[in-house]
């Protein structure tokens, strides 16, 4: 339990005196207690924790809730060390506000955890899986993979942090329609390269610029010797080639992005091992399926689609459905307790149907969590960025990551809730000012381990300083948010939000500038300044993690 909570809890106990103590005085009576919550209130005028205890117990008083609220009030322990003030608000609230004491206990706990701080046990160890990007091996990574990537990378990284036991996992579609139409690009592509300009491109071939560099590092090996093989065995042999170097460009590009999976799953794999028969099978031993047109089809009315999903065409191929079906049970078969996919919003018609699958085979759909992200604009000069320089098309995440770095990149998709449109501006993302929201924060790091540097002797340790010299309000402030870092994991991890994280490291950066504004931290006061530069510390610790999550740098200067 972490200091935040174990304040938390003592708090709870005092209230609950307190209610009992007003019962057994006459000022108001209760069945039973309520379920009140003990929460630090957004606004801090409101005070450090604030309860709706009063406001639960109305219906049982039979009283006004501020008048309950005043009976608990009168009624709490007169001997608390922890509470200073309490304050009846709005239509009950008790708003308590806290001895300063208690917040200096969480400066040695910060040092001694160092880089562990703010973890929790919220997970238990479960096995969670967080599948993202997955993007088709038939191109480069866009803006959309660049999100999801971020996003994805950041959760793992969060949830990990909170106890659970997770694995990152990119599933590749290296079998279907879209490897079909990468032959069939590829074979326009390697013939015209070779002279034929007129043979034509598949209508709905890649057009990327990548798959003629591939065709020209195709005949740069083997040359036309290639025209010699029966069709297919020409295009799968040239699938291969691009496979292969389309996965290593994707892993390669991910890595220097910060993105580095757990498992590589193949979708070919799932075709080969007979998964995708096993669960169509099953599925319509279940009765939910039946024939029509010589395809087999799901009932997929009954999880609240519009119309019925093919599993099986008449040509006898299984479809991207029924392999997406066969790779969920597989992951659950693998022993995930929970599984997570980051998909783009124009999969959201797909949503239903996969969780509807889950519930019909026999797993509780409650476990497989789906999020979607919307799209990605890119703005530079005021103006939407269409197109690559480089390529023609969209931009690519290697693009992006020369353009303003990894660091800012990944900040700026983070910092915003995946479910709303986001703008990037190109512009802000490489100012070094206090207008761009992660130089802003690296440089609150930056800025602290240019204080600590400056004494030129080791940072004092919290146990050999008086902590309680530390009175200003802008120092108490600052550690009052150290101290949230452990229960802001815990709400983060609760709502797969690492966006959150984003938000209380703005929030930190600021309140450390406010205290560098204020305070002076290398005073004459000799122990003032031991006492401030554990503060300091502190800060750096809490900072550090919280970037280092979001799988951002904490740079020591800039």
């Amino acid at each position: 339990m972490n200091l935040v909570e174990q304040v938390t809890a003592q708090l709870r106990n005092e209230i609950e005196e307190g209610i009992a103590e007003a019962k057994a005085a006459g000022r108001f009576e209760y069945m039973d207690m309520p379920a009140f919550v003990v929460e630090v209130p957004k606004d801090k005028s409101h005070g450090d924790f604030a309860t709706n205890a009063a406001m639960l117990l109305t219906k049982q008083a039979k009283m006004k809730p501020r008048d309950i609220a005043q009976a608990i009030v009168d009624s709490l322990p007169k001997e608390s060390k922890l509470i200073e003030k309490v304050e009846i608000a709005g239509p009950g609230f008790i708003n308590f506000y806290l001895s300063p004491n208690w917040v200096y206990d969480i400066l040695p706990v910060v040092e001694a955890q160092d880089t562990a701080y703010g973890s929790v046990d919220l997970g238990h160890g479960e096995k969670v899986q967080i599948e993202f990007v997955s993007a088709n091996p038939t191109g480069l990574l866009h803006m959309g993979n660049a999100r999801g990537g971020a996003l994805g990378d950041s959760l793992a990284n969060l949830l990990k942090m909170a106890g659970y036991d997770v694995t990152k996992e990119y599933y590749i579609n290296d079998a279907g329609n879209q490897i079909v139409n990468l032959g069939l690009s590829l074979e326009a592509r390697y013939r015209q390269e070779l002279g034929d300009v007129d043979y034509p491109f598949p209508e709905k071939g890649y057009h990327g610029k990548d798959i003629i560099d591939t065709a020209k590092r195709i005949i740069a090996e083997v040359g036309d010797n290639y025209l010699q093989l029966p069709e297919e065995e020409r295009q799968q042999k040239m699938i291969a080639t691009a496979l292969e170097e389309k996965l290593s460009a994707i892993k390669s590009g991910l890595h220097e992005f910060g993105v580095d999976y757990d498992v590589w799953f193949s979708e070919t794999t799932l075709h080969e091992s007979g998964a995708i028969q096993e669960v169509v099978d099953l599925l319509t031993e279940k009765g939910m399926t039946y024939e029509k047109d010589d395809a087999l089809w799901l009932k997929t009315t009954s999880f609240g689609d519009e119309k019925d999903e093919v599993l099986i065409r008449s040509n006898g191929i299984p479809t991207y459905y029924a392999a997406d079906i066969a790779y969920h049970k597989n992951k659950f078969d693998r022993g995930f307790k929970r599984v997570i996919n980051i998909w783009g919003a124009d999969h959201h018609g797909h949503v239903a149907r996969m969780k509807g699958a889950m519930d019909a085979l026999g797993y509780d759909s409650e476990n497989l969590t789906i999020m979607l992200m919307q799209l990605v604009r890119l703005y530079q000069g005021g103006e939407v960025v269409r197109m690559s320089k480089r390529t023609g098309q969209y931009v690519t995440l290697q693009e992006l990551i020369e353009d303003v770095g990894k660091d800012a990149a990944r900040y700026f998709f983070i910092m915003r809730n995946p479910d709303s449109h986001l703008d990037f501006d190109l512009d802000l993302a490489k100012q070094q000012s206090s207008d761009n929201p992660v130089y802003y924060v690296q440089y609150a790091h930056a800025r602290i381990n240019s204080i600590l540097g400056a004494t030129g002797m080791p940072t004092p340790k919290a146990a050999d300083c008086d902590l309680t010299l530390l009175k200003e309000e802008a120092e108490l402030a600052l550690i009052r948010k150290i101290a949230d870092l452990p229960n802001e994991i815990a709400y983060a991890a609760e709502e797969l939000a690492p966006y959150r994280l984003a938000r209380y490291a703005t929030d930190l950066a600021t309140m450390f500038h406010s205290f560098y504004n204020s305070c002076r931290v290398l005073t004459d006061d000799a122990a003032l300044k031991n006492a401030r530069l554990v503060l300091v510390n502190a800060a750096r610790i809490a900072l550090r993690n919280v970037l280092t999550l979001l799988g951002v740098s904490a740079p020591e200067r800039m």
